[in-house]
C-alpha cells in the first residue's frame, strides 16, 4: 500500500469508519439504563468510606 492508496482511503471509508465509531461510543454512553452504571462508577470510592 502506497501513501496515495492509503490518503484515498482514509479521506473515504476511513472516515466514515471513524465518525460511526465516534456515534456508536457516543450512544453507547447515553444509552438508556446508562445512568445507573455512571452513578455506581461515579460513587465507588465512597462505598467502604468509615469516616461519615
Amino acid at each position: 500500500m502506497n501513501y496515495e492508496t492509503a490518503r484515498a482511503f482514509a479521506d473515504s471509508w476511513g472516515l466514515v469508519f471513524t465518525f460511526l465509531l465516534f456515534a456508536g461510543l457516543v450512544g453507547w454512553t447515553f444509552r438508556k439504563g446508562a445512568s445507573r452504571a455512571h452513578h455506581d462508577a461515579a460513587n465507588m470510592i465512597f462505598r467502604d468510606d468509615d469516616n461519615g
